[in-house]
């Protein structure tokens, strides 16, 4: 499988998708940030100045995934049907996951949405909790699932994918 961003001579490419059908393409995304125990607690009482952080955190992922095409140079400007940006907080491991999910119905999938809304999410609970926390870290940034395309459906640690692709 080649490299699909670059053309015939090496250089950088935007994808020609006008050949391929239209068809419902959904993607979900992985986040965590990890942090002080205290700085959890101030998220879950929204104790922060700054104000509530999952709720501006949510609005942020949303917008990144609407935005991807205007911060990643070569993806395709995308009409997204849906976008959910989610939070579980965990007290054993002191860290907020996000998981983020796009649909639509198009000729690309929406991966790169995704992952930059479950991003920007991180970010954003980053600089919302920074002035008590600068030691926050944002790990894990990964694609969990994607369905439809060409390529079918693709599921994080699962070897067989649909229509015989490999992970």
């Amino acid at each position: 499988m080649s490299l699909t961003h670059i053309d015939s001579q090496g250089h950088a490419s935007m994808v020609d998708v006008s050949d391929k059908p239209a068809s419902v393409r959904e993607a979900r995304a992985f986040a965590r940030v990890l942090m002080q125990p205290e700085t959890l607690a101030h998220i879950k009482n929204n104790s922060l100045k700054k104000g509530d952080v999952l709720a501006v955190a949510r609005i942020a992922g949303i917008q990144a995934a609407k935005k991807c095409a205007d911060l990643i140079p070569l993806c395709h400007p995308l009409a997204l049907s849906k976008v959910a940006v989610d939070f579980s907080l965990d007290d054993v491991n002191a860290s907020v996951e996000i998981t983020s999910y796009c649909k639509l119905t198009g000729q690309t999938g929406v991966e790169m949405e995704a992952l930059t809304a479950a991003s920007v999410a991180a970010l954003t609970i980053y600089d919302m909790c920074k002035a008590v926390d600068m030691g926050m870290v944002i790990e894990q940034i990964c694609l969990l699932e994607k369905k439809g395309g060409r390529r079918g459906h693709y599921q994080r640690g699962v070897e067989s994918q649909a229509e015989g692709n490999e992970a």
